[in-house]
């Protein structure tokens, strides 16, 4: 069910260009207009994820409904027109999560990314590491509104334990002045195992000394903070980092991912195959590489044109993922595929490919109105003992064995004959 996100505004023009961008990102919206239709329906039994609140309401206009929302666990945006900077510091004493002022349209765009920013916050991890109590609870609970995951560490020594338990941390929010290891240390330390893609560190710090920033940043750190710090100044640093973080991330899944199967493409078959293949031969480990091919696959964008094609190559994917759940699956380019798999036997890694092979040969893909027939023919080495290259050379040269063969089979390196 979707989350229901309350809308409270008087101003039908507002509310209703709020309702769209809330159901953009998948929200069931309600609207109230006045302090008593958000009190009947926050006393009912619906129940809001969050709100958007407007500051001046014609029953409450001195922000009255703030509190009310808040009293009842909601998670408040506060949306006001008032710019002065009494109203400013009155919203930020409360447990909002943030305020916006409605100045122009980029109001409703912020709006957007901190919605969006309130339902997958939980998937970025933050460590705060501080030895005070104090200033440590402050900062989880400015992060908890934000519904981030968060975990503590009293010192750089326990940080680095919380690290190794919790992989899911993307951002190290740190302390200067701490006993065992300092903010630098830790800093330094960090750096040695989380490139900046992979996690961002934000140092903070009460001394006046401005040195302190340069020496984080020049640490590793990506961001700093002197306290006692604004909570606005605070949220924009923390979110443009793990923004950061995540658009990194999509730009590597873009650059590691085939657009049409969101197979691994070859580059990511290479990297992640060749970082594999030393510790199979280390541990023994029982595996096979394959190269896959369909078969005719050039006649079936001829007699049912290239979007049918497109979708024969998405079906072969998934059929792929059914038979081969734990292998390292990727498309190579045009109708080839590579599979890295392991197993207890070279028996049943065959036999895995021959049920794939063999399902494939008499499944009747549907394309619209239509029912597409194929086979595939595979090419696979186990146990190989040279170099990836040479691996997929010896998969491909059974492939082209397998295809010289009549097709729809499965070929074993060194047993062609």
């Amino acid at each position: 069910m979707a989350d229901r996100l309350l809308v409270v505004e008087d101003s039908k023009p507002i509310a209703r260009v709020i309702c769209q961008l809330a159901e953009s990102l998948g929200f069931e919206t309600v609207v109230a207009s006045t302090l008593a239709e958000v009190e009947t329906l926050l006393h009912g039994d619906t129940k809001f994820f969050a709100a958007t609140v407007d500051y001046a309401l014609p029953d409450a206009p001195d922000g009255e409904a703030i509190p009310c929302v808040l009293s009842h666990g909601v998670q408040a945006v506060v949306m006001t027109g008032k710019m002065d900077d009494i109203t400013r510091q009155k919203i930020l004493a409360q447990a909002v999560v943030d305020y916006i002022p409605k100045e122009n349209s980029q109001a409703f765009l912020y709006l957007k990314r901190i919605l969006h920013g309130q339902q997958v916050n939980h998937e970025n991890g933050i460590l705060v590491v501080d030895d005070s109590l104090a200033t440590r609870n402050h900062v989880v609970e400015l992060l908890m509104r934000r519904n981030f995951t968060v975990y503590v560490a009293s010192d750089g020594v326990k940080a680095l334990e919380v690290l190794e338990q919790h992989p899911d941390i993307k951002m190290v929010i740190t302390d200067l002045e701490m006993p065992n290891m300092d903010g630098i240390e830790l800093t330094n330390e960090l750096r040695k195992r989380y490139s900046r893609d992979r996690m961002s560190v934000i140092g903070i710090s009460g001394a006046s000394n401005g040195i302190h920033s340069a020496r984080f940043i020049k640490n590793g750190a990506d961001d700093f903070l002197r306290k006692p710090f604004c909570p606005e100044e605070f949220y924009c640093r923390i979110t443009q980092n793990i923004e950061s973080l995540n658009n990194i991330k999509q730009i590597q899944r873009a650059a590691n991912t085939d657009y049409l199967t969101e197979l691994p493409n070859r580059r990511a078959f290479i990297q992640i195959a060749q970082n594999k293949l030393p510790k199979y031969a280390e541990q023994g480990v029982i595996y096979g590489l394959a190269m896959l091919d369909i078969d005719y696959f050039k006649k079936i964008n001829d007699n049912y044109g290239h979007d049918a094609g497109d979708n024969v190559l998405k079906m072969v994917a998934l059929y792929m993922r059914k038979h081969l759940p734990r292998a390292m699956l990727a498309r190579l380019g045009g109708e080839e595929f590579a599979v890295l798999m392991e197993g207890v036997d070279e028996d049943q890694l065959f036999t895995r490919l021959d049920d794939l092979r063999r399902e494939l040969s008499v499944a009747q893909l549907p394309y619209e109105n239509q029912q597409i027939s194929l086979t595939i023919s595979i090419g696979v080495v186990f146990n190989g003992t040279g170099s990836l290259a040479s691996q997929m050379n010896e998969a491909d040269q059974a492939l082209y064995n397998a295809k010289e063969n009549g097709r729809n089979q499965v070929v074993i390196s060194g047993q062609e004959d």
